[in-house]
């Protein structure tokens, strides 16, 4: 049996990301979990394994930058076709242009929402199987429903659509629909630039998790990701090369014991300690970062043989400064927090960890949830799991 012609040319994956959203404005670099939207995007085409190359195509610098720091290649998109009213298909014909400008020969092109934070990178790669081996002309990802459709009708009154409203089947006894999540399109180039759609020809669905289909368009919707991250996404492995830590409700439980001469005692985790010496064999840099004046906090640092800059009122002023005197790059650097004033620090490292009993803006803020309490095992935690992704 004959198999169908493998096509030529590359896989490219294409990102539009304006810089003038309304209903979340600068959404594409707003951080959900601690990684901006583009950069998410972006991400999830690279893990794939189906895509040779990555395109954000943008008008705006600071997405540009965000972009490149992620590992895509940006096409500056012109002003004509960065409107409100401007298709996303014809900012993928525009990069589609400016590629094939350049010699690159392109087969089969995976559109992607950077409004999309949870986008299943093994389903794309599946759309991409099936659109270069010839099954679909274009595949879209979609999740499956038994959910009972209605429409306003004449007048307000409800009409059913894909039921009889006078007849409710069992699940078990209902067809399925399919329910698109905006999250990708995989269509062959030839054909899109024929249709300048981004369906035609035979049409395939990919199905994905529900828990996947969020899309944002609203200030609601971006909480929900922020919430619903680490529920859905939780790496066992940390790959980074320092980790900077608090103290307080980090390596304690967040609360003292005060004598009657006003002496305070904390309580710590010999886990903790034992996982700050494994640490301390590979080489990696760990700070313990503190706004604490106390006495306990100096023994603390000495007891586990690491640095500390305490007495801190700007973390993140104090984080930039340690990074750049000791060569850190903080884009793979881990800093784990619990309360609203790590939450400047937090912002600016590539891996924002929080305990788990942190305050709920820090969980919003953190890339990784961990399983552990403060003065609790919690640095012990992240020290295994930093290990893991050596």
């Amino acid at each position: 049996m004959n198999q169908p012609a493998q096509p030529i040319g590359e896989v490219i994956a294409v990102i539009p990301a304006r810089g003038g959203s309304k209903g979340v404005p600068r959404k594409n670099v707003l951080p959900v979990a601690g990684v901006p939207l583009v950069a998410r995007a972006v991400a999830a085409a690279r893990r794939s394994g189906a895509v040779d190359r990555v395109c954000v195509s943008t008008d705006d610098a600071e997405i540009a930058e965000v972009a490149t720091a992620a590992g895509a290649e940006v096409i500056h998109r012109p002003a004509d076709i960065a409107g409100d009213t401007a298709s996303s298909e014809s900012a993928i014909l525009h990069a589609m242009d400016d590629l094939e400008g350049r010699g690159v020969t392109i087969s089969t092109v995976v559109f992607l929402q950077a409004t999309s934070p949870f986008i299943p990178s093994e389903s794309i790669a599946e759309a991409v199987r099936l659109v270069e081996g010839g099954d679909y002309d274009s595949a879209f990802s979609a999740f499956e429903t038994y959910g009972f459709l209605w429409r306003r009708g004449a007048e307000g009154s409800a009409e059913a659509i894909n039921h009889e409203a006078h007849h409710r089947p069992r699940r078990q006894d209902r067809e399925p629909h399919y329910l698109e999540t905006g999250a990708f399109y995989v269509f062959s180039a030839a054909g899109f630039r024929a249709a300048k759609h981004r369906f035609f020809g035979r049409i395939g669905i990919v199905e994905v998790p529900e828990r996947s289909a969020i899309e944002i368009d609203d200030p609601t919707q971006f909480a929900m990701a922020g919430a619903l991250a680490h529920l859905i996404e939780q790496p066992d492995a940390i790959p980074v090369d320092a980790i900077v830590t608090d103290f307080d409700g980090v390596h304690t439980d967040d609360t003292a014991t005060v004598d009657v001469d006003g002496g305070e005692t904390v309580r710590v985790s010999r886990s903790d300690g034992m996982g700050v010496a494994l640490l301390r064999r590979t080489g990696i840099p760990f700070l313990i970062l503190s706004t604490e004046t106390h006495p306990v906090v100096r023994a603390r640092a000495r007891k586990l043989q690491v640095p500390i800059i305490h007495s801190v009122g700007d973390k993140a002023a104090a984080i930039t400064e340690w990074a750049a005197e000791n060569d850190v790059d903080l884009a793979r650097t881990a800093y784990l927090g619990n309360d609203v004033n790590d939450l400047g620090a937090m912002r600016l490292v590539g891996w924002p960890v929080a305990v788990a009993d942190a305050r709920p803006e820090v969980i919003a803020a953190a890339r990784v949830v961990l399983t552990r309490k403060g003065g609790d095992g919690a640095v012990r935690e992240l020290v295994d799991r930093v290990l893991a992704g050596r």
